[in-house]
C-alpha cells in the first residue's frame, strides 16, 4: 500500500464521515461531484448512508437527482463546444470522443440513459450536449438510467446487509 493509496483512503473516509453529517444534502452534492469531472465516489456514501439506517428509498432520490443535475452539468458544457477541455484537462483521447460521438449520433439522445455508465457516461453527457440532442428526451433518459443505477444499488445494498443479518 503506497503512501498516495493511504492518503486517498484516509480523504475519503474524511468525505464519508462528514457527508453522514449533511445526511441526504450531503448525498445530493457528492453525487453531484461525482457525476462532473470531480473523482468522487457516490456509491461509497450511498451504500453507507443505507448501511447505517438512512431511508433508502430518499437515499435513492438524492443521488439520482444530484447525479443527473451533474450529467447535465457536463451536457452543457458539451453544448458551449469546447472539445479541447476534455482533451487537455482530462486528458482523454481524441480517437475515444471521436468514438463516443458515433455512438451518440448512432442511437441519438436515448443513449443519455447510459451515462450512469462509470468512465464513458461524463464523456457520454459532454457528447450529447455537443451534438444538441434533444433536451427532453436526454433529460429523461438520463434520469431514468440514473435512478436505475441507484434503485439497483440500493436493492443489492438491503439484500447484502439482509444476507450478513442471516448469519
Amino acid at each position: 500500500l503506497s503512501v498516495e493509496n493511504m492518503h486517498n483512503d484516509i480523504r475519503e473516509r474524511r468525505m464519508l464521515e462528514n457527508m453522514m453529517v449533511y445526511g441526504y444534502v450531503g448525498l445530493f452534492v457528492i453525487s453531484f461531484g461525482a457525476a462532473t469531472i470531480l473523482p468522487m465516489s457516490s456509491e461509497a456514501v450511498f451504500a453507507a448512508m443505507i448501511g447505517s439506517g438512512f431511508n433508502p428509498w430518499i437515499c435513492v432520490a438524492a443521488a439520482s437527482v444530484g447525479n443527473w443535475l451533474g450529467s447535465m452539468t457536463n451536457y452543457y458544457l458539451g453544448y458551449l463546444g469546447k472539445t479541447e477541455w476534455l482533451e487537455k484537462y482530462l486528458k482523454i483521447k481524441r480517437e475515444r470522443i471521436v468514438k463516443v460521438q458515433h455512438f451518440v449520433a448512432g442511437n441519438g439522445a436515448m443513449s443519455a440513459f447510459f451515462c450512469f455508465l462509470p468512465a464513458v457516461g461524463d464523456l457520454l453527457a459532454f457528447a450529447l450536449g455537443m451534438m444538441r440532442a434533444n433536451l427532453l428526451t436526454v433529460n429523461v433518459a438520463m434520469f431514468c438510467g440514473k435512478l436505475f443505477r441507484y434503485v439497483v444499488l440500493a436493492y443489492g445494498i438491503l439484500q447484502g446487509i439482509a444476507w450478513i443479518k442471516s448469519w
